[in-house]
């Protein structure tokens, strides 16, 4: 393949792809070009105020232009019978009494469709127009090793997908390539502890913990998820208005009840498991589940 004409980030504004970011301004890894940022319209405050951080102490000082996309508002989407909706992976309890769940749409509508749209305007072949064969962008997404088996290639032609943070040396074990302790570790040692995990406030693929930290300590957004997770329990407002209601009843919460009702307090097993290699490490509760990724979705991790 030939040399790429860009170097971009997909920002999830995370742990992974803020160390990536913080690497490169310090000349730990190669300049980047643009950062990109795909923003569904309901993050948290926390996750906006680190945005914000980032470009005025990071990007802005070495030079790297940070865009801000969008396809539109999920959350308003989704109770917007005018508006066409990308489904959220929701539980589903079926008349039946069986579990089900929908099928995500959201990461390709929300994520990565505003994310290519922008990175073929930034090599100057808007749609319509067609990227010549071999004209390129590569894009940098933050996958540690810990979690290598997620990394794959975009599938278009345009885009190729580089995961710096495998390679890095410098690991605490010794081993080649960085864990997410290591890009935490990172993140503390130049005065970033606080960074949050990125992704949408009503997530259904949200464990215990994270439901948790949101009642916990950030209210409002709590009792948005609880409002939504009310508002959605026919399905979207678009198929209802069509006359094509869900069959089932939909929550966020895997336990297929209110979200105000779940039994969020229940620590998992999965949580457990983490707890005692916490203990060593002192990762924050909250991110004991990594968040949205554009290109690599966590999905359903218990």
């Amino acid at each position: 393949m030939t040399r790429p004409a860009l170097r971009i980030l997909s920002l999830g504004a995370g742990v992974q792809s803020t160390t990536i970011a913080l690497l490169a301004a310090a000349h730990v890894l190669p300049p980047l070009d643009a950062a990109i940022f795909a923003d569904t319209g309901w993050e948290t405050e926390e996750v906006y105020a680190h945005l914000d951080r980032l470009e005025n102490e990071v990007f802005k000082p070495s030079g790297t232009p940070l865009y801000r996309v969008s396809a539109g508002h999920i959350r308003d989407d989704a109770l917007d019978p005018a508006r066409r909706f990308a489904s959220m992976p929701l539980h589903i309890r079926n008349p039946d009494g069986g579990d089900g769940l929908l099928r995500r749409q959201c990461t390709d509508q929300y994520k990565l469709t505003p994310l290519k749209r922008k990175v073929r305007e930034l090599l100057g072949y808007p749609h319509p127009y067609s990227v010549p064969r071999g004209l390129h962008a590569e894009t940098w997404i933050g996958i540690s090793r810990d979690e290598f088996h997620r990394a794959r290639d975009s599938g278009v032609q345009y885009l190729s997908s580089a995961f710096p943070l495998l390679y890095l040396p410098g690991a605490a074990d010794g081993r080649g390539g960085w864990t997410r302790e290591d890009c935490l570790r990172y993140l503390r040692t130049h005065g970033w502890a606080t960074t949050p995990r990125s992704s949408c406030i009503g997530c259904p693929f949200h464990n215990n913990g994270h439901w948790r930290h949101l009642r916990d300590t950030q209210p409002k957004a709590w009792a948005d998820a609880v409002a939504f997770d009310r508002a959605i329990r026919a399905g979207n407002a678009r198929g209802n208005a069509r006359g094509k209601p869900l069959l089932g009843k939909a929550y966020l919460h895997r336990s297929r009840r209110p979200l105000d009702e779940a039994p969020i307090d229940r620590v998992t097993a999965h949580e457990w498991t983490r707890k005692q290699t916490d203990l060593f490490t002192q990762i924050a509760d909250t991110e004991m589940e990594a968040g949205c990724s554009p290109w690599s979705c966590r999905a359903s991790r218990k």
